[in-house]
């Protein structure tokens, strides 16, 4: 028998277990607080289930806004003292400004008070509680990797840094080159030990990354002991699938050696169901996003006469879909001759962008023209951002399959634009075109969803220029 590894908790069951706990917690400790106190304002009863599914939909929408489920910021008390604060505090104005599906402000305004400090309240303790103990060295998913120990750093940080939770105790060589073990943090084994290794390190997993071995012995031994584990029901996977389950990227950097998976991209085009309506919401977020932009032009008009004077539409040649050049139009955020030297990556704290252009930028109004490209159909909301003809020509040739996010259109936001850091440069555009390949391969309603909502957080954190 396979031995058996500790309990662990995945990625996808840690987020369901805070969203589920977030709304139990909430509801028993306002259920608590009315029975004690004999509040009246929010009652949990069959006459009354339209207050508590109003109150569980704001709380987790707001919470997804303001990253409670982003598991790297939930492992951290004071990122999620603040998150909770904020949360609550949105989510409780909402539920007041809607009375016709909400309970009437009560007589006696205390009451709110303790609603609001009776949600916190609960949402800390809990929290605390799951720092302590699910979040703890414990519960750590412990990982083997079977690789070419040439990689061995670049996949080991991906994992970890993505997944707080997640850790690699060792790897197995599968290359031709030798490695001196002092230059690697992890041990290194040997394949013809493997299930004494997995019930000493209480591994949970074995990501397989290379099926090349050094010698024929070696790997079939290997390849035995794995058929015995995988039979036994050991949890065996693709280091491509774990790459992309945990980091939510799609791994250009081990392509190279599979590039038959990319004929997956192109089936995100084929859904003609999600087509239409993501065209009809393109048509009705633009018109919408025209009027707001056509009543702030009179103040940008302002503000770009006194510090950018140059013309308030910056117009730009960027590719879009097949690779196609089109015009976007965007708030100018620099000065009329910002590239007087010829196109430049733009940085962080570039020194061309002034205090006006920072603010339009970091609030993304200067974005607002796009809605125009949206409403013509260069555009869309959701998708890759459009890049300069080039830098497209630069990138394509440094980076692996950079074309292939010109399968879909481009869009005013994107999984890169909410998940990946500001940056503009090489080691960045290759991070982002990992997350815009793994938008183009999972697209779909609920992914476009998750980005709307992290576009509020990207917003209201000012994340990015």
């Amino acid at each position: 028998m396979s031995p058996k590894p500790l309990v662990h908790f995945d990625i996808s069951e840690r987020k369901v277990l805070l969203r589920s706990m977030d709304i139990f917690i909430v509801l028993f400790t306002l259920s608590i607080v009315g029975i004690i106190f004999q509040f009246d304002y929010f009652q949990i009863n069959s006459n009354n289930w339209v207050w508590t599914l109003v109150l569980v939909v704001y709380l987790n929408v707001f919470a997804s806004i303001f990253e409670l489920y982003d598991l790297q910021k939930a492992a951290n008390f004071e990122k999620v003292v603040q998150n909770v604060i904020l949360t609550v505090s949105v989510t409780i104005l909402f539920f007041m400004l809607t009375p016709f599906y909400t309970p009437s402000l009560p007589e006696n305004r205390l009451q709110i008070l303790f609603f609001f400090l009776s949600m916190i309240v609960a949402l800390l303790v809990w929290r605390y509680a799951y720092i302590t103990l699910i979040s703890s060295a414990r519960f750590y998913k412990k990982a083997l990797l079977i690789c070419d120990v040439t990689e061995l750093d670049i996949m080991v940080n991906a994992l970890q840094q993505a997944d707080p939770n997640y850790t690699v105790v060792g790897y197995i060589n599968t290359g031709i080159i030798e490695v001196n073990p002092d230059v690697i943090s992890i041990q290194e084994f040997q394949p013809t030990n493997l299930t004494e290794t997995i019930k000493e390190k209480h591994i949970n997993e074995i990501v397989v990354a290379s099926s090349a071995t050094r010698n024929n012995k070696s790997g079939e031994l290997l390849l035995a002991q794995l058929n015995a584990l995988l039979i036994e029901g050991f949890s065996i996977r693709d280091y491509t699938q774990v790459y992309e389950d945990i980091t939510h990227r799609v791994p250009v950097h081990h392509k190279d050696k599979d590039f038959y998976k990319f004929f997956l991209f192109s089936r995100s085009n084929q859904n003609k169901f999600y087509l239409f309506f993501n065209r009809v919401f393109d048509i009705f977020m633009s018109i919408h996003g025209l009027i707001v932009c056509a009543f702030l032009i009179p103040f940008m008009w302002i503000g770009n006469l006194f510090f950018n004077r140059g013309k308030l539409f910056y117009i730009q040649e960027r590719v879009g879909r097949n690779a196609e050049v089109f015009t976007l139009y965007k708030f100018r955020t620099m000065a009329a001759n910002a590239e007087k030297n010829g196109p430049q990556w733009t940085v962080p704290n570039d020194s061309r962008i002034k205090g006006f252009g920072k603010f339009l930028r970091r609030t993304r109004l200067d974005e607002l023209p796009q809605f125009y490209n949206i409403l013509k159909g260069d555009m869309s909301i959701i998708g890759p951002r459009p890049e300069r003809p080039v830098f497209v020509r630069e990138l394509s040739e440094m980076i692996p399959f950079y074309k292939t996010r010109h399968i879909v259109k481009p869009g005013l936001t994107g999984w890169a634009q909410v998940k990946a850091n500001y940056g503009g440069s090489h080691t960045a555009s290759l991070e982002k075109l990992q997350y815009d390949l793994y938008y183009i391969k999972h697209r779909g309603l609920f992914l476009d969803f998750n980005i709307l909502l992290k576009t509020f957080s990207t917003v209201l954190f000012f994340r990015g220029q």
